[in-house]
C-alpha cells in the first residue's frame, strides 16, 4: 500500500472486512520479520461498548489478529490507556477486550501502569509510555469520531493513549494541538485501520452513534485524518495539529492527490468501484456541539471533564433551561487557584459556585447546573 492510498470498505461483517482490507493492502509484506513485536492500538477511551460510538469494535481487532496469526505472526500485543478520569481495566471489560485477548492468546498492556520516557518528538520533548519503545510495528485502530475540543479525532490523536496520565494533563495545558502534532513525529504509525462503523460524529465519549459500516485502511496518518475531516464536515485547517504533523514531515493532508479505492460487500463478495460515500452526515450535530460550547469558557481543560459537560448542557437545552443561564461556565486546569462565579471540576474549587470532581460526572454537572439555573431564575 502506498502513502497516497486510502482503501474504503463498506459492509457489516467487520472481522472479515478487516481481514480483507489487510490482505488488499499487503500488510504482511510491510512487517520486517516474523518475530517482530506487533502492537495493536485500539481506542478504549472509556468504559463504554463500541455500539455507543466511542471505542474500537473488538471484531475489527479480531480480524487483525486472525490475519496475522494465519500468516505466522504470533508476537502480538494490544496496548492502550483510557483517558484521565477512567480506568483502562474497566474499559477492557466493558468493550470485550478481556474475552478477545483470552480467545486469541494475545496479552493486553495497560499503559496506565507505565512510567513515561522523555522522547524527542520533532524538536519537542514529550513523555511516552516506556513499553511503546519495544514495539517493532505499530497498527493503529482508531475510531473516526467528533471531539468537543479538537473537532475530530482519528489516527493522529489516537496516539495520545500511548502517553502517561500526567502527560495527558500536560497536553491540555499546552493546548492539545501543538503536542499532538509533535507526538506524531515521535511515535511512527506503520499501518492504520480506522473503525468508522458507528462513531459518534459529535463527541469523543459516544452516546450518539451514526451507523456508517465503514473501515478505512491507510499508511499516512495525516492523509487518513484529512479524509476523516471530510466525513465530519470540516477541513484540515480546522484541526491545527494536522498542519503541525504535516510540517514535521509525518504525512500529507492533500486529498486531491489521494488514490481512494472504494470496496463494497455485495451478495457475499467484495466489489471494487463506485462512488465514495464520505459526504458528511455530522454537520448538524457538530454545529449543535459548537452552540453548546458557546456557554463555556475553558482553559486547559481535560477531555474527560469537557466531554462530560457538553452532554449535560444538551440535557439542559432540551428542557428549555439553558437559555436562562447568563453566566459562562468555567472549566479547566487554567482556573486552579483562581476565583470566579460558576465552574465545574476541582480546578474551579475557589469559585463561588462549583461542582467538585475530577472529573465530575455528566449527571452531577447536570444536577448542579440545573439547581444553579433554577435558583437564579427564582431570584429574578
Amino acid at each position: 500500500m502506498k502513502k497516497n492510498e486510502l482503501f474504503i470498505l463498506y459492509g457489516r461483517d467487520y472481522k472479515e472486512m478487516a481481514k480483507y482490507l489487510l490482505q488488499s493492502a499487503g500488510l504482511d509484506r510491510m512487517i520486517p520479520a516474523k518475530d517482530t513485536l506487533i502492537g495493536i492500538k485500539p481506542n478504549l477511551v472509556s468504559a463504554v461498548p463500541a455500539s455507543e460510538g466511542a471505542t474500537t469494535h473488538p471484531e475489527v481487532v479480531a480480524g487483525i489478529i486472525e490475519y496475522l496469526q494465519e500468516r505466522g505472526y504470533s508476537n502480538l500485543v494490544i496496548l492502550e490507556s483510557s483517558w484521565v478520569g477512567d480506568v483502562t481495566k474497566r474499559a477492557i471489560e466493558a468493550c470485550g477486550y478481556d474475552r478477545l485477548c483470552s480467545h486469541y492468546g494475545v496479552p493486553f498492556w495497560d499503559l496506565q501502569e507505565d512510567r513515561g520516557i522523555e522522547t524527542d518528538c520533532g524538536g519537542m520533548k514529550l513523555h511516552i509510555c516506556e513499553r511503546v519503545a519495544q514495539i517493532g510495528f505499530l497498527i493503529n485502530v482508531p475510531v473516526l469520531k467528533g471531539h468537543c475540543q479538537t473537532k475530530m479525532t482519528c489516527a493522529l490523536k489516537n496516539m495520545k493513549g500511548l502517553i502517561p496520565g500526567s502527560e495527558k494533563r500536560r497536553f491540555h495545558r499546552m493546548g492539545l494541538h501543538d503536542p499532538i502534532g509533535h507526538l506524531a513525529a515521535g511515535i511512527p504509525q506503520d499501518f492504520i485501520l480506522v473503525d468508522s462503523i458507528c462513531g459518534d460524529l459529535t463527541l469523543e465519549d459516544g452516546g450518539n452513534p451514526v451507523q456508517q459500516d465503514r473501515l478505512i485502511a491507510a499508511v499516512d496518518p495525516v492523509l487518513c485524518d484529512a479524509y476523516a475531516c471530510r466525513v465530519i464536515g470540516i477541513t484540515p485547517h480546522d484541526v491545527p495539529y494536522m498542519e503541525i504533523a504535516q510540517s514535521l514531515g509525518v504525512g500529507s493532508a492533500d486529498l486531491s492527490h489521494a488514490q481512494i479505492r472504494v470496496i463494497r460487500e455485495s451478495e457475499g463478495k467484495w466489489i471494487t468501484g463506485g462512488e465514495d460515500e464520505s459526504e458528511t452526515v455530522a454537520r448538524g450535530g457538530f454545529r449543535r456541539v459548537c452552540a453548546l460550547a458557546d456557554n463555556v469558557t475553558e482553559v486547559e481543560s481535560c477531555s474527560a471533564c469537557y466531554g462530560e459537560l457538553i452532554p449535560a448542557l444538551a440535557r439542559l437545552e432540551e428542557e428549555g433551561l439553558l437559555d436562562l443561564l447568563h453566566e459562562k461556565i468555567c472549566i479547566g486546569q487554567g482556573y486552579r487557584g483562581k476565583s470566579g462565579e460558576l465552574g465545574v471540576g476541582n480546578c474551579t474549587s475557589r469559585f463561588r459556585h462549583f461542582q467538585a470532581g475530577c472529573p465530575p460526572t455528566q449527571a452531577q454537572m447536570y444536577a448542579f447546573l440545573k439547581d444553579y439555573i433554577l435558583v437564579l431564575s427564582d431570584r429574578e
